[in-house]
């Protein structure tokens, strides 16, 4: 038993976040550089709308972050960034009249689209208490409702398979400061749910700035980029966190319930039982309690095995330095339409200290990827050919350009930045000049 979860543990940490450390000087004088011709689509602005707001609370006016926000009747949407930000581009073609927006534990908000302003919108969510006695059914066993995730998955998630367009965003900070930033519009072609196959990602367009000079002697890159974050969608990878052998690994328990789209949620905690000497996982499953499919999981890696943590993240590393990851938190979202849930959203962010044995202080090091559907279609659905596909050894930062133009996405829709990134954005093109 203990070797198979050590081999599930390092599919999962090696999938989500697979950093590599190399010595910056040796690794820039051997690297060539590749010549790409680009060939980018022109997009006529004038066809779109486009919309930038805020989403609050409505009692507090704190912001929501990761709120998902969906144009009704299409397969439109966007997701609220850090500082509960959005930005929203919507064809001057399409038949629609509102947009929703869903937050967990809020109550659902319909705004009309021709209510919204260019900038400045500012959306406010009422947050809603749930009464035990609205339940019908209280099960008192958890780990059934675990297992009913998987067990209905048929019943609850897409058989066939879907195309997608999503956004994906990587960053890599170094204390404070932003030192490479990736941006993507991609393709994915999101296999069904039952099927084998696995979801295949294509680059469409994107774009990328980093400052070699602030990371010392350490190139910190991510491998991998939107192809492992499509392995946080926990429901079709489920030997992620879902498998027999992990469930048997694992303490559960009901904690809450709240509202997700107007539909009661069980709220299931859990945490590795305290015989487990390997690094598991701790956080929370919410689960729509009529079909018992799971709506969005947070998770953080319990990293107190210090030695072991820090052998399954780190993939190399040059001598004289220790590298151990201080925090590993993940978010999966779906939205569900019709009866089916869709993956929505996908969040992990993992950081990590660096301790010179010559220098004084330590480095912190903070790695981000995320990636939100912002369109899907279940028609013409065609598998991508092998040269067209971003592979799971790929590294972003080699594959797209330099940042440029601020029209770049045009309208595609995107996530937009906070000010941090924003800011670092700002000052890594000005050093590219």
């Amino acid at each position: 038993m203990k070797t198979k979860i050590r081999y599930y543990l390092a599919v999962i940490l090696s999938a989500f976040l697979l950093f590599s450390f190399t010595n910056s000087m040796a690794a820039e004088g051997t690297k060539k550089k590749k010549e790409k011709t680009k060939v980018q689509q022109v997009i006529d602005t004038l066809k779109y709308n486009v919309y930038k707001g805020k989403i609050q609370d409505k009692d507090t006016n704190e912001p929501l972050m990761f709120a998902t926000i969906t144009v009704k009747g299409v397969n439109v949407a966007t997701v609220s960034n850090n500082e509960g930000e959005f930005l929203l581009k919507i064809a001057k073609d399409l038949p629609v009249s509102e947009i929703e927006v869903s937050y967990i534990g809020y109550k659902n908000l319909e705004y009309p689209i021709n209510s919204l302003k260019a900038k400045r919108n500012i959306l406010k969510l009422q947050s809603v208490s749930v009464p035990l006695g609205e339940i019908n059914i209280y099960p008192m066993d958890p780990i059934f409702l675990v297992k009913s995730i998987l067990a209905k998955v048929s019943e609850n998630y897409a058989k066939n398979p879907n195309m997608m367009k999503g956004f994906y965003r990587e960053t890599v900070k170094k204390n404070r400061t932003y030192v490479a930033i990736s941006e993507a519009v991609v393709n994915i072609h999101k296999a069904g749910y039952r099927q084998l196959r696995e979801d295949q990602v294509q680059i469409y367009k994107g774009r990328k700035s980093q400052d070699v000079k602030k990371m010392d002697t350490l190139l910190f890159k991510l491998q991998g980029g939107p192809t492992t974050s499509l392995l946080l969608d926990i429901v079709k990878n489920p030997y992620n966190l879902l498998s027999p052998d992990f469930i048997t690994n694992y303490d559960f328990s009901i904690k809450s319930v709240t509202k997700i789209n107007g539909k009661i949620h069980y709220v299931v905690e859990f945490k590795q039982k305290e015989d487990i000497d390997l690094p598991l996982y701790y956080g929370l499953l919410y689960i729509e309690s009529t079909n018992l499919a799971l709506a969005s999981a947070k998770f953080s890696m319990n990293l107190s095995n210090e030695t072991e943590a820090s052998r399954m993240f780190i993939k190399r590393k040059p001598a004289g330095v220790k590298v151990t990851p201080s925090s590993a938190d993940y978010l999966v979202n779906y939205h569900e339409k019709d009866g089916k849930w869709y993956f929505n959203y996908a969040r992990g962010e993992v950081n990590f200290k660096c301790n010179w044995k010559r220098k004084l202080f330590n480095t912190n090091y903070s790695a981000m990827t995320e990636i939100a559907i912002t369109d899907r279609n279940e028609e013409n659905i065609i598998r991508f050919k092998g040269f067209e596909k971003f592979k799971s050894n790929q590294i972003m930062t080699e594959e797209v350009s330099n940042f440029a133009d601020a029209n770049f996405w045009g309208a595609y829709n995107t996530i937009e930045p906070d000010q941090s990134i924003e800011s670092a954005i700002k000052k890594l093109k000005r050093k590219a000049r």
